[in-house]
């Protein structure tokens, strides 16, 4: 099934700039937050781009808003679409009601009810499906041959990549003088855009990516120089357990210094510190880059690292501790 088509090519940093200015007022510019006592813990200087903080708790508010702006009056008449049972579904809801356009979102039947009603809520038309990928392509396709909406996927797609990227442009505007930048890797979409963002802005700033030992299909994919499909990854940070496309594996191999992956219990000590000494509510994905700095200390030590908190979408009724 064909995607947006509208950028062909891998994005480039001009895409990550003209996304900036499309989403600009769309999406919130979430602020950047430090503490003393997580740089004491960690041996470096950190500043936490809080993305936690965006609009539908998540990054993908940039992605999904950037490609459904971008689309042209023809396109938009007839809606988006997506498969998704997490962020990216309340994501597109939510920048199709920004446009006033219709989006028709295949979930499975397992996806929590939490997630499902943040999707209804933004005005969503929601398909179920059995939870495979089978199923969720097959209802997909036949969602957009009905209506004829655009597919829009979660970050095989050069404009949610672009979008995407618009969080790292921000954190180096804020905090010029980083040393390095790092966020976590599942599909690989604020990966990839963060690299980009980096390199065209700041090009001597390092890019590292944060992911689950217990999900580390992209660093292996990395190390050995081919994509590896995940090997059914069981990690409590659920948002990384995709796996690379392979535009998004051509761009972080093409970009990035490397993965850093950490432990279950380092994501659980991260995630807590950044709620007990930061009073910030993050998802346990979205504490994998401090988890790596923490259990990577020799790499980063006295540097003046930038870490992208990816989301603070929390199952409150079931913390890790």
């Amino acid at each position: 099934m064909d995607s947006m088509g509208s950028m062909t090519n891998d994005p480039s940093f001009e895409d990550v700039l003209a996304a900036a200015e499309r989403i600009r007022g769309v999406v919130h510019r979430t602020p950047v937050m430090s503490s003393s006592a997580i740089d004491g813990i960690a041996g470096a200087r950190l500043f936490f781009k809080c993305e936690n903080l965006q609009k539908v708790g998540a990054f993908k508010a940039r992605g999904a808003g950037n490609a459904v702006l971008a689309l042209d009056e023809a396109a938009a008449r007839r809606g988006v679409a997506t498969h998704s049972s997490g962020n990216h579904a309340a994501a597109l809801a939510l920048a199709a009601r920004t446009r006033g356009i219709a989006a028709h979102i295949v979930m499975p039947r397992t996806a929590p009810p939490v997630k499902r009603a943040a999707v209804e809520g933004y005005g969503a038309r929601i398909r179920t499906c059995e939870p495979t990928l089978a199923a969720r392509e097959e209802a997909l396709a036949a969602v957009v041959a009905t209506t004829g909406a655009t597919f829009v996927h979660p970050y095989d797609e050069p404009l949610v990549i672009a979008g995407q990227g618009t969080a790292a442009l921000e954190l180096l505007t804020d905090v010029p003088e980083l040393e390095a930048v790092m966020g976590p890797v599942g599909g690989g979409g604020l990966m990839s855009g963060t690299a980009i963002a980096v390199a065209g802005s700041r090009p001597e700033v390092a890019v590292w990516g944060a992911e689950p030992a217990a999900a580390d299909d992209a660093f292996r994919s990395l190390r050995d120089g081919r994509r590896y499909p995940p090997l059914a990854p069981t990690s409590i940070a659920d948002g990384l357990l995709t796996a690379l496309s392979d535009r998004t594996f051509r761009i972080l191999s093409a970009r990035l210094a490397g993965i850093l992956t950490v432990s279950e219990t380092g994501i659980v000590r991260a995630m807590r510190l950044l709620w007990e000494r930061m009073k910030l509510v993050v998802e346990p994905s979205g504490a994998v880059p401090l988890a790596a700095v923490l259990e990577h200390r020799e790499r980063f030590a006295g540097r003046r690292v930038g870490l992208i908190i990816s989301g603070g979408n929390v199952d409150l009724e079931r913390l890790p501790w």
